[in-house]
């Protein structure tokens, strides 16, 4: 599993490099070719076994949530904008990594002694927090880090038990699920494993992989939302963990092609392998950009359900995402061109 290295990897949306250079080792002599395209999209090709016109493309996003460093004030504190979506109610007193350095720093949070009960009751805006990377003033800490830069959290990937825990699961699970689904083949088919940029600030590089690869159908792998924890009221969670891939119907960016559902379901009961259907519309995918790649392609997402994405750290079973490989595995050993 290449898991570990991937989620510890810095790359939020914009400044993939090094999560490219891993996705790149770890396919170069396992894929027919490959090439990186003008907005650092990895586009490989795994020649297949019969149909070479048919075309089947797996996608799975490389960047992550993260921070941009708009400048330092006078204090020696840098100010920072949110890259992607993260609810700042997370954001006080983590950890994070900045620039090309890998400068560590913190991001600053009043001492639960000096608050006022005002100011313990609501959530302070990420505008209003700095990163303390240790400096005394202006001048210092531009030298260390320069306007422009990137951070990301910074966290060790470790297991769990049966868990594993590590930050950018959305999407690096995804990456490492498409990584053994390369190992596993070639399948019946051109086989494109397609590793995107710039996901999490609106399908960027999935919208041009899309258009330049223009598949005849497209899976999309990714860690999605799972609130399976307890609740005050009595409502069904979005996944569960440990009880295998999710399947998404319908979310904000695509309604999941109902041919290529059935293939999954039909595919996992034949197989035995658990699976579980992602039970609200919530977020978007890949799929929502490459669906629409010129004349249409037909689409679904599948995602390893991951807790407590789009923070510091996030949780998955290991067992979901040995599920995930070997259900799209089979799904693609049994994908037909009459199937779409």
């Amino acid at each position: 599993m290449n898991l570990k290295a991937l989620s510890e990897a810095f790359g939020p949306s914009g400044c993939e490099d090094d999560v490219r250079q891993i996705v790149v080792d770890a396919i170069a002599d396992k894929v027919d070719e490959y090439h990186v395209d003008a907005l650092g999209n990895v586009i490989a090709l795994q020649k297949g076994t019969a149909n070479p016109e048919f075309k089947v493309m797996v996608a799975a996003h490389m960047d992550e949530v993260g921070f941009m460093i708009t400048h330092a004030d006078e204090s020696g504190m840098l100010h920072f904008v949110k890259v992607g979506g993260i609810d700042d109610r997370v954001l006080p007193a983590k950890v994070v990594r900045i620039g090309e350095k890998r400068i560590p720093g913190v991001i600053a949070i009043k001492p639960v002694h000096l608050t006022t009960r005002e100011e313990r009751e609501r959530v302070m805006s990420s505008d209003q927090l700095v990163i303390d990377i240790g400096a005394t003033s202006k001048a210092e800490a531009e030298t260390l880090v320069k306007k422009g830069a990137y951070a990301a959290f910074d966290i060790a990937c470790e297991e769990l038990g049966e868990l594993v825990k590590g930050k950018a699961f959305d999407d690096r699970v995804g990456c490492a699920v498409l990584i053994a689904l390369i190992e596993n083949g070639p399948y019946p088919f051109s086989f494109y494993p397609v590793f995107t940029t710039m996901e999490e600030i609106g399908l960027r590089g999935a919208r041009v992989a899309g258009y330049s690869v223009m598949p005849n159908a497209a899976f999309v792998l990714e860690g999605t939302i799972c609130d399976d924890g307890p609740k005050e009221t009595d409502t069904t969670p979005t996944t569960e963990v440990g009880k295998g891939p999710a399947i998404s119907m319908m979310d904000r960016s695509v309604i999941a092609d109902r041919r290529l559902v059935r293939l999954i379901v039909d595919t996992a009961q034949a197989e035995g392998i658990p699976y579980q259907f992602k039970r609200r519309v919530s977020g978007g995918t890949d799929a929502g950009a490459i669906h629409l790649a010129r004349t249409g392609v037909p689409a679904v997402p599948v995602s390893v359900p991951s807790r407590y994405i789009h923070s510091p750290v996030s949780m998955l079973s290991k067992s979901d995402f040995e599920n995930t490989v070997k259900l799209m595995t089979s799904v693609l050993q049994r994908l037909t061109p009459d199937v779409v």
